[in-house]
């Protein structure tokens, strides 16, 4: 398929101006069903802008669904959820693919770029369980199951007492295996259960003082290609100011804290009455014995020096530490 087209015979509807109204936009998406939902969110947003134009979506595979045996952070992190993606739009095959925030790497190759941010959905993480109210009712030796260093760092570190054990697959794969008594609860994030109509899973959030939420969470992406400022224009409108600069500032403490599947990493900004934002930080080490955090609150057009300030205020309590160690697993207690 040709790049999508503009329609030059029509009246320009877009909301920038400079670029006729798109005739044709095709979404790269991955397919599991919370992608998709997310994919047809952006399809449907787009359809309200443009009512003469058609939106397709494309669903694709990614080698980040195929393997489900291993964790993420053994076999190339998040990267392995956008590649495909990515490919479908240097190939001309889409312009513009849907990501959840958290799944996007901290730097992205220049032919790409982010072009819109969502506004967030909740963005903590949730507890689900089908015996238990909460973390803290859980008995001791009770198997909670995540996908996520960040999360196994932060329940070691507050419940020591329970099992952690490894969670992939999607949404309804990890429900599934939940149900089946593979684990006494897993840690989600609240984000996805709300979208997909699955609220009442949750049996509790939990707060970002218990549980740090991981850079970009419960916020969609929108990426494009960095030569295309036509789709950068169309998609302009679906851009939320205050979630693009939470997010922007979480990145940037990841981006400098090499933030990726195998580092136990968090980073939360969000708006505050006043107008201010606070963003905090944290690093830890997997087994929860050693946990660092930092946090300061700033305007939100200051995102990306508050991001290199509280990951220097990391780095000054001892972050290069873990970093080093988890260069070594043995040292770490991976």
């Amino acid at each position: 398929m040709n790049s999508p087209t503009q329609n030059p015979s029509a009246q320009d509807t877009s909301p920038n101006a400079g670029y006729p109204a798109p005739a044709r936009l095709v979404i790269a998406t991955r397919e599991s069903r919370l992608a998709l939902w997310q994919a047809h969110h952006v399809r449907d947003r787009l359809l309200q802008l443009y009512p003469g134009c058609t939106v397709d979506v494309l669903g694709m595979t990614t080698r980040g669904d195929q393997i489900l045996d291993r964790p993420l952070a053994k076999v190339g992190g998040k990267g392995l959820f956008v590649k495909e993606l990515e490919t479908a739009l240097l190939d001309g095959k889409a312009d513009l693919a849907v990501h959840s925030m958290k799944d996007v790497p901290m730097v992205l190759p220049p032919e790409f770029a982010l072009v819109a941010t969502g506004e967030r959905e909740v963005p903590l993480d949730a507890f689900v369980s089908p015996k238990y109210d909460s973390l803290a009712d859980l008995p001791p030796g009770a198997v909670v199951g995540t996908s996520s260093l960040r999360r196994e760092a932060q329940l070691r570190a507050r419940y020591p007492y329970l099992s952690v054990s490894a969670l992939r697959g999607n949404l309804d794969t990890r429900l599934r295996k939940l149900d089946e008594g593979q684990y006494d609860a897993i840690i989600l994030a609240a984000a996805g259960l709300k979208r997909l109509g699955l609220e009442n899973r949750i049996r509790g959030h939990i707060p970002a003082e218990d549980s740090l939420p991981a850079a970009g969470q419960g916020a969609l992406g929108i990426e494009a290609l960095a030569s295309r400022p036509d789709v950068a224009a169309w998609l302009a409108p679906l851009n939320h100011p205050d979630t693009q600069a939470c997010v922007r500032a979480e990145r940037e403490v990841a981006r400098l804290l090499a933030g990726s599947c195998d580092v136990p990493l968090g980073a939360f900004a969000n708006m505050q009455a006043d107008g201010q934002m606070r963003l905090r930080g944290l690093i830890a080490l997997p087994d929860g014995t050693r946990m660092i955090q930092a946090e300061t609150t700033g305007r939100p057009d200051q995102a990306e020096q508050m991001g290199q300030y509280i990951a220097s205020q990391l780095r000054s309590q001892g972050a290069e530490e873990i970093l080093a160690q988890l260069q070594n697993p043995l040292q770490a207690g991976a």
